[in-house]
């Protein structure tokens, strides 16, 4: 027992996936009946996660995760603009490549991946025309390679912004592997205060902020002496959440029957843990989970437990430069392209 007052506490860490990704398509065609002329998706680890062509002209979510993470009205204004930029893209790689009619496409595609176990980063952005590499960003040097003779223009252009090239470079290393990050990683623990007859089941670290925590009773739901607290957020923009149980009543012979059950959103695999005394280990055998930042919950030694401390700014930053600011920047830069 320490002097926070706990004797027993076992910690459980789930990645749910060992590589992660973000990555979005934007297309616009010519020439092809019955198809958009503009069709923009994003895409979290091989999930559609939205949707916009030019013929609805508004972006549609596809997981249910997603609803509340951006400003959606603000994605579909941006797409709508670089819809009109991407058309006029088409119009003048035909040019440069001295085409007049015929069915053509103009490509652009951008990402980032993260390793859990390695921690390793990729970014990636390439445009393409008519199925080939037409220009693409080297994300280590910063600098723009160019396949086609008729992109070395605009090569030239984008490798002298210096100013955006830092912004894409800090976009690829931090903003996009930082939200995945966070959508992903998760702490579950079972703690139990000295002289209490709680057992709290605390998720941490997950992302975004629609979660569920749950006891289960022989795999079935159950309320009777579950308190669940309310979803709180960690300095780090991720949120957690906990669950007591009061075991007064559960004698020890069938402990084996309860579990504490995660549930994020968007997320077809549940993290499950056993009330198990079994497991149960000492604090000064999982002495990396002290600290004394709290706030809101019913135990007070917990690594991840912290202070809100979260900067609005910041949040924004987080939530709406994963696509849209990119997209800002970049398609002032894709009428680089349209330039003879």
């Amino acid at each position: 027992m320490n002097s926070n007052g706990f004797i027993k506490t076992t910690v459980f860490k789930f990645c749910l996936a060992v590589t992660h990704s973000l990555q979005y398509f934007y297309t616009a065609s010519t020439g092809i009946e019955r198809f958009p002329r503009f069709v923009a998706v994003g895409v979290v680890d091989g999930e559609q996660i939205d949707y916009y062509d030019s013929v609805s002209e508004k972006n549609v979510l596809k997981q249910t995760w997603m609803e509340g993470v951006r400003d959606e009205s603000r994605i579909t204004d941006i797409r709508r603009g670089a819809q009109q930029s991407f058309q006029g893209n088409i119009g003048i790689a035909m040019e440069r490549f001295n085409q007049t009619t015929g069915v053509h496409i103009f490509q652009w595609m951008y990402g980032c991946e993260v390793d859990d176990e390695t921690k390793e980063l990729n970014g990636y952005e390439q445009f393409g025309y008519d199925g080939e590499d037409f220009i693409t960003l080297d994300t280590k040097s910063g600098s723009w390679a160019a396949p086609k003779q008729q992109a070395v223009i605009t090569k030239h252009k984008w490798d002298s912004d210096t100013a955006n090239t830092a912004y894409k470079l800090d976009y690829y290393t931090t903003i996009c592997p930082d939200w995945l990050k966070k959508r992903h990683v998760l702490i579950l623990s079972l703690l139990q205060k000295s002289s209490s007859l709680l057992v709290t089941c605390h998720a941490t670290g997950f992302y975004p902020n629609k979660a569920e925590l749950v006891w289960r009773k022989d795999g079935v739901e159950f309320h009777n002496g579950v308190h669940k607290g309310e979803i709180l957020t960690n300095n780090d923009g991720t949120f957690q959440m906990s669950a007591d149980l009061n075991i007064s009543s559960v004698p020890a012979e069938d402990w084996r029957m309860y579990d504490c059950v995660f549930q994020l959103a968007g997320v077809n695999k549940d993290i499950v843990t056993k009330l198990d005394r079994e497991v149960l280990k000492t604090n000064e055998d999982m002495s990396f989970i002290s600290g004394s930042n709290t706030k809101k919950v019913s135990f007070s030694s917990h690594k991840y437990s912290t202070n809100y401390n979260f900067s609005n700014s910041f949040s924004d930053k987080i939530i709406k430069d994963v696509e849209p600011d990119l997209l800002n920047m970049h398609c002032g830069l894709c009428e680089d392209v349209t330039t003879n």
